[in-house]
């Protein structure tokens, strides 16, 4: 299949050519590439006007979600409010009904004030500033021209965004590398400031430019070692904060997109707007050679579409397919992704241009080993550190906590695999798609996880496991060979497996499922990231992200959603996703997926505005949103599966604050099912009954643990909406939160007074009862009490009669 561009959803635009600062390791003034020198110092509003309807006629044709703008330079500010209210305006304005923008701003800071905040506060641009660490660490590179200082003008721009007026605006500090400075003191120094991200980065460097390594012939791993140090760092303090190299290593280990275009092997989707509307690569390329970014087109002459198939934006969306040979031998190239693509480059007839591993390359495998093995120690020492079950027990659970849930998730898949393997009746398919499998999970490890971390591999393990001997033999055969095809896929491998096909459809967990006709198997061959075909029969379906194959009808790819921070899918097509107990919807149309898209989005950006505690968990742990049918009433149905960790089913409501309640509710559910996997809370023997306050009918005591925790999100969810609701709408969240934080509170007595609570089960429902705290003594109004009061005796009465 020939390789077709990905539409272009990322902008750097160039609002002013000059900088106040001289930063002597800066690739924009410093490197090879000069060309800022031809450039005019500011943009002009026609170039900006015709960038604004570039991007929304690039948006529309390809219907983009979401089109990111970065305003950048030289230094941005420098082209003064007027000039960047043009931009903001002309954005919002073109991509109106088109696409949502996602607009940012990055700065030196040192001339930041409240005005341009204000501005900011306006547009909702999102700000992130440049700082190297403590003065000293700053100083050695951020300086005036005249050799002052920097340090403390950036400080106060970050103390201008930690105000609460502006707070929401601040997107985190971008630091680069120095090995002169201490790893744990430039760490120290940035999280004091409690920014929400800090983005740690390579000094630019070639083959032919090598960086600066310590001259003691042992630095070969020098920039590894360094980030391992802040790594380490950063983990013995709870991660408080987004550090997001890091955090691309995490998600990359466990199969996820990576958060910066360093790492990873996802296509990059970028284009530079410069000061005179000429479209270029991506700055860094400015360090390989003079001309590196320059593609010979502009605003005024070309479309972004032109623009998408320059053999530059186009070499670096291949994936494995554009890597050199030592990179896709590499055992961790689907981290690594071959670093960045400037860092690959080197001069000569041999070796040329940029098909090279990164010259970081040895410190990059470094790292990625180092966190990999780190975590898999984590885990060996105990499944649930104190730490993690006290970040849990308040509802919560940060990123660490719920990604060792997903680990421990994924090796209980693994036991429940072997155990369908072992007392199953094999066939010659099953036999040969195993086989593959065992291949694969020593070669490529981590698809073989990823595929294994689909939640609804325990309902099909259980059923089968179950089941009636023939019928369980089919069923186990043919989903060892699903997941053997798709975990070959997803490692980019050549191959075959043949697969059962099943009531006309061939399923391939995680990835989707191909229509086929009324057949007894299919061929799945895989061999490159840039697709893989199925032959049933004499037919051959070419299915992939790229080329015709893309456009197949008999291919229902799962609609998979990549907001910003969080990796969701909605899954419509897997046959074991009914393990929810409601209707499931039928496979979605494009319309209504992209109406789940929307709403899951403002759902997302609701939870990290109004419930930041609940976000880093939930983007950990929740991949998977299973559509539910609608009721005739009108009613919320969502549902948490105990045995499909990672999903929650949900019928899609009619706001997405709604939406957002209803997922952090059922994901309560999905964390504690986790959680009891690893830990006993309370005595199994225990078959007494209790009553919950908000049913009549009495439960098991695992029963009423899972609807109290769960009920602690549901009280900080009114509470969020009682802080941002005015009127009625205000006073019906008091009415609620009243309700809800007393029934839960009870609920908690109620659990504490078991008698059937293990030391851990104490400790987990003491720290829900801390977590409630809080809200207890928030004071309300009497008539919100009293109403609060009649509602949930209104409720247990209706509930008595039915």
């Amino acid at each position: 299949m020939d390789p077709s561009p990905h539409p272009l959803s990322q902008f750097v635009l160039k609002m002013h050519s000059r900088c106040d600062l001289a930063c002597d390791h800066c690739y924009v003034f410093e490197h090879a590439d000069q060309s800022w020198q031809g450039r005019p110092v500011v943009i002009s509003g026609p170039v900006l006007d015709l960038t604004a309807r570039r991007v929304a006629e690039h948006a529309r044709a390809h219907r983009l979600d979401t089109v990111h703008v970065v305003l950048h330079g030289g230094e941005p500010l420098l082209a003064g409010r007027a000039r960047l209210r043009h931009a903001a305006v002309g954005l919002r304005t073109a991509l109106e009904g088109v696409s949502a923008l996602d607009l940012r701003i990055h700065t030196n800071g040192v001339t930041l004030d409240e005005k341009f905040c204000d501005l900011f506060d306006e547009f909702d641009i999102k700000v992130g500033v440049s700082l190297d660490g403590d003065k000293t660490a700053n100083d050695l590179h951020r300086r005036y021209r005249n050799g002052r200082t920097s340090h403390d003008r950036v400080l106060r721009a970050i103390s201008l965004l930690q105000r609460p007026r502006y707070q929401h605006l601040f997107a985190g500090i971008l630091c680069t590398i120095d090995l002169r400075n201490d790893p744990v003191g430039v760490y120290d120094a940035l999280a004091e400031l409690s920014p929400p991200r800090i983005d740690f980065l390579l000094p630019h460097a070639t083959w032919d430019e090598p960086p600066p390594r310590p001259a003691d012939g042992n630095s070969g791993t020098a920039y590894g070692d360094w980030l391992l140090a802040v790594h380490d760092r950063w983990t013995a303090d709870g991660r408080p904060m987004g550090v997001r190299v890091l955090d691309s290593v995490l998600r990359t280990l466990r199969g996820a997109n990576s958060l910066t275009e360093s790492l990873g092997l996802a296509p990059v989707e970028l284009a530079v707007i410069e000061t005179d509307g000429a479209l270029e690569q991506a700055d860094s390329l400015k360090t390989a050679y003079d001309g590196a970014p320059a593609t010979g087109m502009s605003v005024h002459h070309n479309s972004l579409d032109e623009m998408a198939t320059h053999p530059g934006i186009l070499a670096r969306q291949q994936g494995l397919d554009g890597l050199c040979e030592t990179c896709r031998d590499c055992p961790v190239v689907r981290s690594c992704g071959g670093g960045l693509y400037a860092h690959r480059y080197r001069t000569g007839s041999s070796g040329g241009g940029f098909m090279n591993p990164s010259v970081f390359c040895a410190d990059l495998k470094h790292l990625i080993t180092g966190i990999r093995d780190r975590e898999a120690q984590q885990m060996s020492v105990s499944p649930l550190p104190d730490v993690h079950l006290g970040e849990l027990a308040s509802g919560y659970g940060g990123f660490d906590a719920v990604a060792r849930l997903v680990r421990h998730e994924v090796t209980v898949n693994r036991e429940l695999l072997a155990a369908v393997w072992h007392e199953s009746p094999h066939d010659a398919i099953g036999t040969a798609a195993w086989e593959t499998l065992t291949v694969l999970d020593a070669e490529a490890p981590e698809s073989v996880d990823t595929v294994l971390a689909h939640p609804y591999l325990r309902p099909w393990a259980q059923r089968v496991l179950s089941g009636d001997e023939e019928e369980a033999g089919r069923t186990a055969m043919r989903g060892v060979a699903e997941l053997a095809a798709a975990a070959l896929l997803r490692a980019g491998r050549a191959g075959t497996v043949t697969v059962p096909v099943h009531a006309g459809v061939v399923r391939l967990p995680t990835l989707g499922a191909l229509v086929v006709d009324d057949a007894a198997q299919a061929e799945i061959t895989g061999g490159g990231d840039d697709g893989f075909s199925v032959r049933v029969g004499s037919r051959e379906h070419l299915v992939g992200h790229k080329g015709a194959g893309a456009a197949d009808p008999a291919w229902l790819p799962r609609h998979r959603f990549e907001l910003d921070g969080w990796a969701v899918a909605l899954e419509d097509t897997d046959p074991w996703r009914d393990a929810h107990g409601y209707p499931v919807q039928a496979r979605l149309s494009e319309e209504a997926a992209e109406r789940w898209r929307t709403d899951l989005t403002a759902a997302w950006e609701w939870i990290r505005r109004e419930l930041p505690a609940y976000a880093p968990g939930l983007s950990a742990g929740l991949s998977l949103v299973t559509p539910l049918r609608e009721n005739s009433s009108g009613a919320d149905i969502s549902s948490a599966a105990r045995d499909a960790f990672g999903a929650v089913g949900i019928a899609r409501p009619a706001t997405p604050e709604t939406l957002a309640c209803l997922l952090v509710h059922e994901f309560q559910h999905v964390k504690l099912g986790a959680v009891l996997d690893m830990a006993d809370l309370y005595d199994p023997g225990c078959d007494r009954l209790f009553y919950a306050p908000w049913r009549p009918d009495p439960r098991p005591l695992e029963g009423l643990l899972q609807g109290t925790y769960a009920h602690v999100a549901v009280v900080d969810y009114w509470w969020a909406r009682l802080r941002t609701t005015e009127g009625a709408e205000r006073h019906a969240a008091e009415v609620r939160f009243a309700r809800w934080r007393a029934q839960t509170a009870e609920a908690v007595d109620v659990l504490a007074g078991s008698g059937a609570l293990t030391e851990l089960g104490e400790r987990f429902v003491t720290g829900m009862g801390e977590s409630l705290a809080s809200g207890l003594a928030q004071p309300l109004s009497a008539g919100a009490l009293a109403e609060a009061q009649r509602a949930a005796e209104k409720h247990r009465e209706r509930s008595a009669v039915s």
